[in-house]
């Protein structure tokens, strides 16, 4: 192959494809993570998609705790794509919760690694066993969508393994996904797509990925510079605008040819090893992707509440059903991931359908879109509930209030819900909460309500599995991935940096229950927690190692027996948290080490192992750059959820390394750590949080932080493409918000996905050059190229 097809092959063709030099075939790339988004147009953004099965979210799914049934939706997933000629499809999302505030959440598994990194492999295991590829994203440490196209995120190197990267590690190992996606953002000063230490001393030499780096939609900077630091694909492409700066980088020594074959290489042999997947059957069985998605909507579907056995619903009830959630659900998240599904249940419809409609009342309670109520519509709610047995009000947060690229300003549900549950409750009883919503929300009304179940974004079938779970024909299987605290401000990241160029991650590894079981705080609902209809005693605890020659591979087995001693068939979830009993360096309180969902029939007893290896007692040493343990005791804590410990033990492990000397990680601090703690940790002084200043723009800055009169020709020329994409104006849609936020955000260097290429770096960057006082060069490139766009 030439030099100059090898080019070829790392840049796409155009937004979904990648290029076919010299008779190789294109493949087709399209949004994931809970459905397949293949637009109706072949190229460009669009948000009209074909009809595909909308899963529940990343969020409902992880509440599920099975790796089994996470295994079944992604073969499920990867049939659909196949049908419609898709090869890789992009999903899952690994990135940590770090904040509640992050505004896409609810495609993101977990605040703990463990149990994220347990998903995303499942999930891609289900997809790649179709012949379809997975895209594990956004590697790495992308946790807002303030700022996301060139935020620098600033961690030390202890959260970084530990915790961040953490996430990715094991499905990274074990599924070996076809491509990892490389982020937006920055970490600890250098972009993710031109990031070497990422993308080929971790990625590739430390956990031995195999597959392909593709870019995230945008996050290409140079493409030399990325190809050198270990990129393979960037997207979009715009059918070879950019080649020759490639050629040239080679011609001069800034890009070596090694680099550029490498990347040639992983981008074929990614087109040999989907192929299968090409010219595949276009039919799958719609009705039974349905059963599947409803299927998981009841297993992740977390019954928080349920004071006096108000549910499931007693077979006499009259009931009230309040809320436009009711009848126009909130079944997934708004942005790149939006499906358009074959068909969509709602609780309503369902119910009446079970119970009769002579049983039920039905009342609006707010305006679906934007959550506002008014006083009719409380009087009328008001009424309706008067006169029930038992009230359901179906709650949580409209599309706007959480979308890609829009964080939230805090957890509140919007005034009119929170009103109206209030209102309802001031005259009814028996109220049931059910929630829709992709992340925790504050609950001021908790304690005058008899039940809350929390749905989570169910997908396309979550108004018949609320259905079926609130009248006792399911049950609901789900145990909280997260913590849901008790106010906003709890949280050690609930106020995103007002305008930086940086985020401090300050708390380090005190992200979620390792924060609050550290600050000792009280929470609403921990990490793990999830209420069931039948009782289960659990009883036997066991702690065994596991006969091995090799000390390196040392593994326990956790045993407990759990028995169901209700009148139900239900779930139960074993957790097992291991803890350094006498530690030299900080460590968090406890950490997820294993799980198990078992289904148990009334009466049925069975002993469950969860085998814990050597490595969850270990951490990231910083002297060695290695994970370590101490020699010491360590308890074992089997529970549900993680501060709930059923049963306990202890076992010793000896050290693997002789004069075991921690250095500066032993710092021992607050939760939130100081400046000089992270100076210690990350390896230079921490810098100050600053706004670019005028003078000192790069093609990093955000339009809207540039003062100078040249950048309002960009300001209106992009409101001119925004214009053109957004398919409403309403303040209350969550695509109007999206590319909103995109018109402040975007920095000077994505013009030229915008413009499909039209607008070069170079362009860009002699534009920010005029704007640092120098010279009217940048201004005329600038305009040549927007005309031509």
């Amino acid at each position: 192959m030439t030099s100059r097809a090898q080019v070829s092959l790392t840049s796409g063709a155009d937004f979904w494809h990648t290029r076919a030099p010299q008779g190789l075939p294109a493949i087709t790339l399209t949004d994931g993570p809970h459905g397949v988004r293949k637009q109706r147009t072949e190229s460009g953004y669009s948000p009209e998609s074909v009809p595909a099965t909308c899963f529940p979210t990343a969020s409902a799914l992880a509440a599920t705790w099975d790796v089994e049934l996470l295994e079944e939706v992604g073969v499920a997933l990867g049939i659909e794509a196949r049908a419609e000629g898709v090869s890789i499809l992009l999903g899952p999302g690994a990135n940590i919760k770090r904040s509640a505030l992050c505004g896409r959440n609810f495609e993101y598994f977990s605040e703990d690694p463990f149990l994220s990194s347990r998903m995303a492999a499942a999930w891609i295991r289900g997809v790649q066993s179709t012949g379809v590829g997975a895209s594990l994203k956004h590697f790495a440490v992308n946790n807002q969508e303030f700022r996301r196209y060139s935020v620098d995120a600033l961690v030390d190197a202890r959260a970084l393994r530990e915790i961040y990267l953490a996430s990715f590690e094991h499905a990274v190992i074990e599924a070996r996904p076809a491509t990892v996606m490389a982020a937006y953002n920055r970490v600890n000063g250098t972009h993710c797509a031109e990031n070497r230490w990422l993308l080929t001393d971790v990625l590739r030499e430390q956990w031995g990925f195999d597959g392909l780096v593709v870019s995230d939609w945008g996050a290409v900077t140079r493409r030399s510079r990325c190809l050198a630091a270990g990129l393979d694909l960037e997207m979009p492409g715009y059918d070879g605008r950019g080649d020759d700066a490639v050629l040239a980088a080679v011609e001069s020594g800034e890009l070596s040819p090694a680099a550029v074959e490498r990347a040639a290489d992983a981008v074929t042999r990614l087109i040999e090893r989907t192929a299968s997947a090409r010219g595949a059957a276009k039919r799958y069985d719609v009705a039974a992707h349905h059963t599947l998605a409803r299927r998981a909507a009841e297993a992740g579907t977390v019954l928080l509440k349920n004071d006096d056995g108000v549910l499931p619903l007693a077979p006499s009830a009259r009931i009230a059903v309040i809320g436009e959630f009711a009848k126009q659900p909130r079944y997934q998240g708004a942005g790149s991931s939006g499906i358009n599904p074959h068909r969509l249940d709602d609780a309503w419809t369902d119910l009446t359908e079970r119970l009769g409609e002579e049983r039920l009342r039905y009342a609006p309670g707010y305006h679906r879109g934007s959550g506002r109520t008014d006083a009719a519509l409380l009087d009328e709610a008001r009424a309706a509930a008067r006169d029930a047995d038992v009230a359901v009000v179906f709650a949580g947060l409209p599309d706007s209030y959480e979308t890609e690229g829009v964080d939230r300003a805090n957890l509140a549900l919007p005034d009119g819900h929170d009103a109206l549950v209030a209102a309802v409750a001031q005259v009814c009883p028996r109220v049931v909460v059910v929630l829709a919503n992709g992340a925790p929300v504050t609950m001021p009304w908790h304690d005058d309500v008899a039940a809350i179940v929390e749905c989570y974004l169910g997908g396309q079938a979550a108004g018949s599995a609320i259905s079926r779970i609130l009248t006792g024909d399911a049950g609901p299987g789900g145990r909280l991935a997260e913590t849901f605290p008790l106010r906003t401000d709890d949280n050690p990241v609930h106020v995103w940096p007002a305008g930086p160029t940086v985020v401090e991650y300050r708390e380090s590894l005190y992200v979620g229950y390792r924060y609050y079981d550290a600050a000792g705080l009280d929470v609403r609902y921990p990490f793990g927690h999830g209420l069931s209809y039948t009782t289960f005693v659990w009883s036997e605890l066991a702690i065994a190692e596991v006969e091995n020659d090799d000390a390196s591979e040392q593994r326990f087995d956790v045993a407990v027996r759990i028995t169901n001693t209700g009148d139900r068939p239900a779930s139960e979830v074993v957790q097992v948290y291991v803890r350094d009993v006498e530690s030299t360096v900080f460590r968090p309180e406890q950490e997820l080490a294993g799980f198990a969902k078992v289904f148990l029939v009334p009466g049925e007893s069975r002993r469950i192992t969860v085998q814990v290896d050597r490595h969850a007692f270990s951490f990231w040493d910083t002297t060695i750059d290695d994970w370590s343990i101490e020699s010491g005791e360590f308890e074992s804590r089997v529970g549900a959820p993680s501060r709930d410990a059923r049963a306990s033990a202890t076992v010793r492990l000896d050290s693997d390394r002789s004069g075991f000397d921690p250095g500066p990680a032993a710092y021992h601090g607050s939760p939130v750590f100081e400046r000089r703690a992270f100076a210690e940790l990350y390896g230079k002084p921490l810098p100050d949080n600053v706004v670019d200043a005028p003078g000192h723009y790069t093609v990093d800055t955000p339009i809207a932080d540039i003062r100078h009169p040249a950048a309002t020709l960009l300001t209106a020329f992009m409101r001119r493409k925004v214009a053109a994409m957004a398919p409403t104006v309403d303040e209350d849609d969550p695509l109007t918000l999206l590319f909103q936020r995109s018109l402040q955000e975007l920095p000077p260097r994505m013009l030229s996905m915008l413009t499909q290429g039209a607008v070069t770096l170079d362009a860009a960057q002699a534009f920010v050059d005029i704007c640092n006082g120098h010279g009217v060069r940048g201004v005329r490139a600038l305009t040549a190229s927007l005309r031509r766009a």
